[in-house]
């Protein structure tokens, strides 16, 4: 049909880098597979579905007035197996972009919206130009995936500066670890020829840790792993110095010093780039019975599961854990039409958008539909691919934004927390559901005086009790505690250094922290880590889970109690100010001896409030890059008054949602830093921001005098719980292994293992590393 649009509309032909959206719709998890195909618009390259119930295509026209669209459907080509063919040689953690031609057969046409959807020619004008940039170019999804996988491998200045000892030869055969009887997992030190054992976590093969110890102790910093030496002149080169595996222009020059030529060797082991890859995108869960039976599939809506995108497993079972509650469930699901029409962001780039096809991919069911074998025998579900969902929450986040293995309690907290922002100015936060009050009392143990505190947070992170059986030949294996015993050391009794108000001098104080309320839904991290040689190693601690209801009423805090006496607040407490900060002594001795510099180490006790060595080592290694980390710790005290905010700050935070009083109260109390400012606002969320002269607003006041509270912090609601789900980890670190989620439903418990969904009828609570507890 001849369309007067097809030349009167001006279209562009896509750059290289352009965000094309042709493998699924922005707005569901249709793709071109689908019967009816996938929509792309010619003017901006939008993928819209063409379901007749939906038609997300249709949306995008009425809204934007595109009228040319491209429809593309595909059909998978039958899968030709080569032998004989060597695999590529792996120089890097990379995605290769494949030719989609070499697997789909695809068929466009080209239809106006405009015309009442009809297909057009697609000859003239610019069209052809720029259907071919669309069919040729990467999608959006895919230029995301290859980013996110790319991770360079390349040389340092400490291999390209190599000094080497005098050539000794190195015995290949019969080789094992200089300092115990391992002979795998083999390093060999391109400086003296040493050969000491790797670290246990890589790909969890053995190891004690060995070659890293003999850098620590002869500062030898370069060392090649012995099996993955080919005649190419590739290997594993790990360099300790900047802690990164490397790659060696020189390697057989290197390797020749020690009497091994590289022409003669043969690969006989898999690498750390292989190892990572096949472990972390195929472990499995057990998903037999005792007899050998498989769990029985799972299907339709609420059944869905993920694909695994590469290392995505963390992210895929907090989405299924939070998709579980109710508050995520209505807030998202069903989509919101009017979101849609309205939203002025692309779809890729809008969180609510997102989060509203992540709820429909769960919860409509129309992706949870059995696949089938060659044979006709199920095989479970294809599941969705949150693909564009992924790229949205980690842009710009160190992290998140990579394909590495992440940890789910760390994504949890990211998620919530840009959710919390997003949603501040719909006030239909889900997140809110999450939050409580903890109470901290401090006693000072020579005067005995109180004080008591509030802070709102959204989780417990709790230190699982460890305790070391005899060894055995299995490795350490852990004496099982109680889930009570893991909670009662959230209550512990901490005694710390203080300067005391009241004594007007140094001391110490006894710090106890309980519920001040409870959330709705509670969520509960169980620290089954600890660091080895700087490095996460997971404890196999298993907990005894109760069954039934969970009382949590014995850890309620009630504030001062008749006879207790408060510590001063103001004059005393300035001048203690005055006096600096102090620190938790043991701990910055502790982190000086791991290596850390003193201003690392205060800055870090300072973050985490002098809770330990442990703590203050995450808080350090997740700030390693910190620009400031290595300036001078400046105190108030020590600092000017803060001058008043600049406008534009204001309006930073102003953009954000917040208030001009909120922002001017975050800016003073943050000396002016806007990033921290943010970070004070969202935990003072519920706290009165008084006025500039000191006193509080009316409406403060009023609210203060009250007693109002915020209904989810409401101190009367019972601490009741039953868990609804867990997320669980298997592995030797959070580097590497594997997440599931599993989750409460009619009863039973339902394992979600990426797009494998089934019934688990001996569900492994006691193994959780996050649980999730709704209130009853």
């Amino acid at each position: 049909m001849q369309c007067p649009h097809a030349t009167s509309v001006r279209l562009s032909v896509p750059s290289y880098n352009a965000q094309i959206y042709k493998d699924e719709c922005t707005f569901c998890y249709d793709s071109p597979d689908n019967e009816g195909g996938l929509d792309v618009c010619l003017s901006c390259f939008n993928g819209g579905c063409t379901d007749p119930d939906r038609y997300h295509a249709i949306q995008h026209y009425n809204k934007t007035n595109h009228p040319l669209a491209l429809n593309i459907k595909r059909v998978r080509k039958p899968k030709e197996i080569k032998d004989g063919e060597p695999p590529q040689k792996i120089t890097k953690i990379a995605i290769v972009p494949e030719n989609d031609a070499d697997i789909y057969e695809y068929f466009t046409n080209v239809k106006c919206y405009e015309c009442g959807g009809v297909t057009i020619d697609s000859s003239v004008g610019a069209i052809p130009k720029v259907v071919d940039a669309i069919m040729t170019s990467l999608s959006a999804s895919r230029q995301s995936e290859i980013k996110a996988w790319e991770e360079e491998i390349v040389s340092c200045e400490h291999i390209r500066n190599l000094v080497q000892d005098p050539a000794k030869i190195v015995a290949a055969e019969n080789a094992h670890c200089a300092n115990c009887d391992l002979n795998e997992n083999l390093w060999l030190c391109l400086v003296c020829g040493n050969l000491g054992c790797g670290r246990q976590q890589y790909g969890g093969t053995g190891g004690n840790g060995h070659g890293l110890a003999h850098f620590e102790s002869t500062g030898h910093g370069v060392a090649c792993k012995l099996g993955t030496i080919t005649p190419e002149g590739t290997a594993d080169i790990y360099c300790y110095h900047c802690n990164e595996e490397r790659s060696d222009d020189q390697l057989g020059v290197h390797l020749a010093r020690f009497g091994i030529k590289v022409e003669s060797q043969q690969k006989t082991i898999k690498t750390l780039t292989e190892l990572s890859l096949e472990q972390n995108q195929n472990f499995n869960f057990n998903m037999y019975t005792e007899d050998g039976k498989a769990f029985d599939p799972l299907f339709g809506p609420g059944y869905t599961g993920f694909k695994n995108l590469g290392n995505s497993c963390y992210m895929a079972s907090v989405l299924q854990s939070l998709f579980d509650l109710p508050a995520f469930q209505s807030r998202y699901f069903p989509v919101d039409i009017a979101h849609l029409q309205s939203c002025t962001k692309e779809p890729g780039n809008c969180l609510q958008c997102q989060m509203a096809k992540v709820a429909d991919g769960l919860m409509s069911g129309r992706y949870a539909t059995p696949s089938f074998s060659d044979s006709g025998d199920v095989q479970g579900q294809d599941g969705v691919a949150p693909g564009m969902f992924k790229a949205l929450v980690g842009r710009g986040h160190p992290e998140f934004s990579t394909m590495r293995q992440q940890d789910s309690f760390e994504f949890f907290q990211h998620l919530i927390k840009i959710i919390e922002q997003n949603e501040r100015v719909t006030g239909e936060d889900p997140t809110k559901i999450f939050e409580f009050k903890s109470e901290q009392r401090l006693q000072c143990n020579e005067c005995k005086k109180v004080r008591y505190t509030q802070d709102t947070t959204t989780a417990l992170s709790i230190a699982v009790p460890a305790t070391k059986k005899a060894s055995t030949s299995e490795g350490d294996e852990y004496e099982s505690v109680t889930f009570e015993q893991c909670l009662d050391t959230y209550v512990e009794p901490d005694v710390l250094p203080y300067n005391c108000p009241s004594c007007q001098k140094s001391t110490t104080v006894t710090k106890t922290n309980r519920f001040a309320t409870f959330p709705n839904v509670l969520v509960i991290n169980m620290r089954r880590f600890e660091y080895q040689n700087w490095v996460p190693r997971k404890l196999a601690v298993p907990i005894v889970f109760p069954e039934g209801q969970i009382d949590l009423e014995k850890y309620r805090g009630h504030g001062q109690q008749a006879g207790e006496e408060l510590l001063p607040e103001d004059a005393p407490e300035a001048a203690a100010a005055a006096a600096g900060p102090t620190f938790n002594q043991e701990a910055l001795e502790q982190l000086q001896m791991m290596g850390f510099p003193e201003v690392r180490a205060q800055k870090a006790l300072l973050a985490t409030h002098n809770q330990g060595a442990e703590i203050a080592m995450e808080w350090l290694i997740q700030h390693m890059e910190d620009p400031d980390i290595d300036d001078p710790i400046v105190t108030s005290s020590s600092s000017a008054p803060a001058a008043g905010a600049s406008p534009e700050q204001i309006a930073q935070l102003a953009d954000m949602g917040f208030t001009e009083k909120q922002a001017r109260k975050a800016l003073k109390e943050t000396s002016g830093n806007v990033e921290r400012a943010v970070e004070w606002l969202f935990s003072h969320m519920d706290e009165p921001i008084e006025d500039d002269d000191g006193g509080d607003s009316a409406e403060a006041a009023a609210a203060a005098s009250s007693g109002a509270q915020a209904p989810h912090l409401d101190a009367s609601k019972k601490g009741h719980y039953q868990l609804a789900s867990f997320i669980s980890h298997k592995g030797p670190s959070v580097h590497c292994g594997h997440y599931v989620s599993h989750v409460r439903k009619e009863g039973k418990w339902v394992l979600f293992n990426d797009n494998k969904v089934v019934d688990d009828p001996k569900a492994p609570i006691g193994d959780a590393y996050m649980y999730i507890f709704k209130r009853e």
